[in-house]
């Protein structure tokens, strides 16, 4: 069986510790290297904490993609290093499975339009928990009868976007359905600025920060006599692993970019 070479960015952090893992124990991955902003030149088994690997970790991002044979960059940094690690990915003909969010609308089109003009396989995904993915794809569902919704998403207090990928994605998915409306009283005031939370085309999206959490979202419809709230909830950041494992599998049989996790499975 030929394995998928694999370099890991943000390797130190919780996911990346998971990606880690969930590497060393499936046959069909190879960890080749990782990209952090420390340890340069150290082997990933030097560090505590991380598995007991050869890999050599780079701090140098360009060098890394540009030196190591790789198949997959998986990404879990931030949106700034995320966008600069992505591209460079591309343009060294790795193929990016990216779970950061908080990408801007040019660097969307302009890493779609990479993608397509190398022919290379990438994934963009708010979230790697299958679980979240089908309450997306319920919530758009829902909205075909309920055109009344708000969304709120809670996540550990160290996340450093908000609101999250994965509530900006479910609106997106939303608005495929719902007309656009403002909603509540119309001539509804704030006591205090942000008591409602963000505007996405009438609907609105909160987001909670606290440690103990990690990642949950609930999407609330109303309708008339009734409510209907579809909720998922990540404890542990091992949920995360399969949806990894699924687009670092599938990357390499597609040649564009696809933004989420749904595109993927069956």
């Amino acid at each position: 069986m030929t394995q998928i070479k694999m370099i890991v960015a943000g390797p130190r952090g919780k996911m990346g510790q998971e990606a880690l893992r969930m590497i060393e124990k499936e046959d069909k991955f190879k960890l080749v290297a990782c990209i952090d902003r420390k340890h340069g030149g150290s082997k990933v088994k030097d560090v505590s904490g991380l598995p007991a690997s050869d890999a050599v970790i780079y701090t140098d991002a360009e060098q890394c993609l540009s030196e190591v044979e790789a198949d997959v960059l998986v990404d879990l940094t931030t949106p700034e290093f995320g966008y600069k690690h992505t591209k460079l990915a591309l343009e060294n003909g790795v193929r990016p499975v990216v779970g950061t969010t908080g990408f801007t609308e040019e660097q969307m089109v302009e890493l779609t339009n990479l993608a397509e003009t190398k022919k290379l396989g990438a994934v963009i995904a708010p979230n790697f928990a299958v679980g979240a993915v089908l309450m997306m794809q319920f919530s758009k569902w829902a909205a075909k009868h309920f055109q009344d919704v708000e969304i709120i998403e809670k996540h550990h207090d160290q996340k450093l976007d908000a609101p999250s990928g994965t509530a900006v994605k479910t609106a997106e998915l939303i608005k495929e359905e719902r007309e656009s409306h403002p909603q509540g009283h119309t001539d509804e005031k704030e006591t205090l600025e942000g008591a409602r939370g963000a505007d996405v085309d009438g609907m609105k999206i909160h987001s909670v920060r606290l440690p103990g959490l990690v990642a949950h979202q609930e999407v609330v419809f109303g309708g008339l006599g009734q409510t209907l709230t579809i909720k998922h909830d990540s404890h542990h950041r091992e949920s995360f692993m399969s949806g990894v494992n699924l687009a670092a599998t599938e990357v390499m049989e597609i040649d564009v970019l696809v933004y989420g996790l749904e595109h993927l499975l069956d």
